[in-house]
């Protein structure tokens, strides 16, 4: 007990920065938490933390240790909620990342849900187009869509997303529709801006052995995927106001199926050259590699998985 008693102290300290606000968050004499770090500091050999009388900094090993002792810490508390409520029961700080237009509608309306299966545990959500390195900013998860680039981490694939032409059928009838990716030369497309991450184009899967063909490949037949700038018009770096620019009728868009599937089961949009659509990336659920998983991150990924694995989920 004198070890975790030293760890906790550790980590009061080091999360509110003075000997004073720990000791007095304890309701011990700031003597008495100093005199544990020092026996810490003293068993382990190292300096953990530079101590003046007006701040306190973490060295590069009280850095480490923090997180450390955190997790060691918090999985000793979930095990003893576990059992004193005579059942499995999550709890502690659930720390998430995710894209921000797929985590506004699809991440941030089932969080309030899941906080309410499980009480005990804290949420906060990141929502952010950049890719968080969740193990440097102590995430705990990150849901990621579209292509993983191989790395440390461990992901579980929840979900199919397939990209997809869109268009309101009063444009279609005023327009007419695309018959091959190639037609879009001659439509107005609504594209993301040359400053956004989409730097590759449109995805079309095409016959492999007969170029210029304009066909689409049939299901057994060797198939690959090129890619197409089109232009038009219109163009942002955001990409739901090219969700909105669409659904107000001012062009075709290539949009993912978690944007657009609502509208286009609605008929609000119609899909057009569904032929020719790339395979499917994924929608996923991104952990640092660790052996053992605090309970509330399986329960987070396994409630993502119950929602985004419905057909009518994506849908409603």
């Amino acid at each position: 007990m004198d070890k975790f008693k030293q760890f906790a102290s550790f980590v009061s300290v080091a999360t509110r920065g003075s000997l004073t606000a720990a000791a007095l968050a304890e309701g011990v004499a700031p003597a008495i938490m100093g005199r544990r770090l020092d026996a810490l500091e003293a068993r382990l050999g190292v300096k953990l933390m530079i101590r003046t009388t007006r701040r306190i900094t973490l060295t590069h090993e009280g850095t480490a240790f923090l997180e450390d002792c955190q997790r060691v810490l918090a999985d000793v508390a979930q095990a003893e909620a576990s059992v004193s409520a005579g059942g499995v029961r999550a709890s502690g700080h659930l720390r998430i990342t995710a894209p921000a237009g797929f985590g506004r509608r699809h991440v941030a309306p089932l969080v309030p849900r899941f906080r309410e299966l499980h009480p005990e545990v804290r949420i906060s959500l990141n929502l952010s187009d950049r890719v968080v390195d969740i193990a440097g900013e102590a995430f705990d998860c990150a849901v990621r869509v579209g292509d993983l680039p191989d790395s440390s981490l461990v992901s579980v694939r929840m979900a199919d997303n397939r990209r997809l032409c869109v268009a309101t059928p009063r444009y279609l009838q005023r327009h007419g529709q695309p018959e091959h990716p190639q037609d879009l030369v001659r439509f107005d497309c609504l594209t993301l801006s040359s400053d956004a991450s989409q730097t590759r184009g449109w995805a079309f899967r095409v016959p492999a052995a007969a170029a210029g063909a304009r066909r689409p490949a049939q299901p057994q037949e060797p198939f690959e995927v090129v890619y197409l700038k089109p232009d038009g018009p219109l163009d942002c770096s955001d990409g739901q106001v090219l969700h909105d620019w669409c659904l107000a009728g001012y062009g075709i868009a290539w949009r993912s199926s978690w944007e657009v599937e609502a509208e286009v089961a609605s008929g609000q949009l119609v899909a057009v050259l569904e032929a020719y659509a790339a395979p499917p990336n994924g929608i996923y659920a991104v952990v640092p590699q660790r052996k053992h998983l605090p309970l509330r991150v399986r329960l987070w990924i396994d409630f993502l998985r119950q929602h985004y694995g419905r057909a009518d989920y994506w849908q409603a």
